[in-house]
């Protein structure tokens, strides 16, 4: 008898350990101890992706080469992402069970093998699936089978393999579908793959601005992931499918300590959440376009690699072999000095340039100094008062826009390839999550925009930085604060000043 307790026991520990899990482990979770996700986010730590490879379509779409794995891995790299556009028709079925081709999932599985070998850690994703935009609840069935096709078939790999169940949603897959699709994605990935590290992305084309939407499953090894391409105009110029972007050619990043800020400012709630909700954070797509100057390139790739390690955050950069890319294919040859700013350099000083002042508000003794709040639409309903140098809206109706409620000086003069610093202060008293935008524009129609962002702002009166180069001379352009959209809760606006900054 002693004898058969002594081999049950063991069986019946496993049991009990057992009894509460709702999917029996796999095969590798019997032998492997699975890391957290925050150890897994630490072990990611610099990547970068194989762009314009697997989620091109077969018109542009760049051969891949085995051996690039490991020239990403001597270069000190720890990570790939492999952007992957499974919806192709020669890769998948378009109807039901939706079958993903056999000698397609064998090519991503010899991607994924060669970079485990080169100790590298690997990101597949969901990318490009263009139907699901369109058409989400048509599109949702394939969606779903594909992710349980996916997870099945790589289930007994270790947990240097993550998922990220879709890249960039946008379009009719809005904030509020998204939110549902990400969840059922995440519970078919989970029947076979209960502890693997799963990165959920944002909705809105993937930045930051879509993380007031975004609803983080109760999952704990889950990686909030966050797309950054700022300032567009300097990321994107002359990039042929950015309307109006040979305008933006020239637009520098000089690392000033106003554009670095104006990066922290943007990553402010990123920052927040993850806190709140101890996840961690990678940043899964940022990069500069080549036709911009290397110079600045360096500078903006630099500082973001540096700071993004500060906020322990993992990145990814856009991207290895193309557009953005560090490597030529054609010659076999590093751009050693991009490579470096994302693996070597340390992080200098910041430039300190000389301004010229263009403008600077006068709110003194209840003057509105030629500003004007307008309530644009009729669901919108705000009032203005002015005292103590400040400006202070009351939101009675916000509006279903942010563009509703505006705050508008016209007469601001502006030339074509200066580059401008609008500085300002802001706060919401009702608020600690707040989102308000800024920008330069024409002040008739089409209203052209100069330059523009989205800022987070709570109930701490803080200085934000909006900088731009522009590709335009107005004599009369316009500054424009749109703030509704948000709730009742109120804004208050001071110290607005237009800068020329002189380099």
């Amino acid at each position: 008898m002693k004898k058969t307790y002594r081999y049950l026991l063991p069986v019946l520990l496993f049991v009990l350990l057992n009894c509460n899990s709702s999917n029996p482990p796999t095969e590798i979770e019997k032998e492997q101890t699975w890391a957290s996700a925050q150890e897994i986010n630490a072990r990611l730590s610099k990547g970068i992706n194989i762009g314009n490879t697997f989620e091109a379509m077969q018109s542009w779409q760049a051969p891949f080469d085995p051996a690039d794995l490991k020239r990403i891995a001597d270069l000190g790299f720890n990570h790939v992402r492999i952007p992957i556009r499974w919806e192709r028709d020669d890769r998948s079925m378009s109807k039901a069970p939706y079958t993903i081709r056999t000698d397609f999932m064998k090519t991503i599985k010899s991607v994924v093998d060669e970079a485990l070998k080169n100790k590298l850690h690997v990101i597949i994703n969901m990318h490009h699936h263009d139907a699901l935009m369109a058409n989400p609840t048509g599109e949702k069935p394939r969606f779903l089978s594909q992710w349980e096709q996916i997870s099945d078939f790589f289930k007994d790999y270790p947990d240097s393999l993550l998922f990220e169940i879709q890249n960039e949603p946008h379009d009719k897959l809005t904030p509020d579908l998204w939110n549902d699709y990400a969840n059922e994605a995440l519970k078919v990935i989970r029947k076979t793959n209960p502890k693997r590290s799963v990165l959920i992305g944002t909705a809105e084309w993937g930045g930051v601005g879509g993380l007031k939407s975004l609803i983080i499953p109760n999952d704990t090894h889950l990686i909030l992931t966050i797309h950054y391409y700022n300032p567009f105009q300097f990321t994107h110029q002359g990039a042929s499918w950015a309307q109006g972007s040979e305008a933006w050619l020239g637009t520098k990043w000089q690392d000033t300590e106003f554009e670095r800020q104006a990066i922290v400012e943007d990553f402010k709630a990123a920052v927040k959440l993850s806190k709140e909700k101890n996840i961690p954070v990678h940043i899964g797509e940022f990069g500069a376009y080549s036709r911009a100057d290397i110079d600045s390139r360096v500078k903006w790739t630099r500082f973001l690699s540096r700071w993004f390690e500060q906020q322990n955050f993992s990145w990814a950069y856009w991207e290895w072999n193309s557009g953005f890319g560090i490597y030529d294919p054609g010659n076999k040859q590093i751009n050693q000095r991009l490579a470096d700013a994302l693996i070597k350099d340390e992080l200098p000083a910041a430039y300190v340039p000389n301004y010229l002042s263009i403008y600077s508000s006068n709110f003194s003794n209840g003057q509105n100094d030629g500003w004007f709040l307008t309530n644009n639409d009729a669901s919108a309903q705000s009032t203005m008062s002015i005292a103590n140098n400040k400006a202070t809206f009351s939101i009675t109706k916000p509006g279903t826009a942010e563009w509703h409620i505006q705050f508008i000086k016209s007469g601001l003069n502006i030339e074509q390839g200066k580059t401008y610093r609008l500085r300002f202060n802001a706060y919401s008293p009702d608020s600690d999550s707040r989102i308000i935008s800024v920008n330069l524009s024409k002040d008739s129609d089409p209203w052209t925009n100069y330059g523009g962002k989205s800022v987070s702002i709570d109930k701490a009166d803080t200085q934000y930085n909006l900088v731009f180069t522009s590709a335009y001379t107005d004599l009369q352009s316009r500054i424009v604060f749109s703030i509704g959209n948000a709730g009742n809760s109120g804004v208050v606006l001071s110290n607005i000043q237009l800068m020329e900054v002189k380099f």
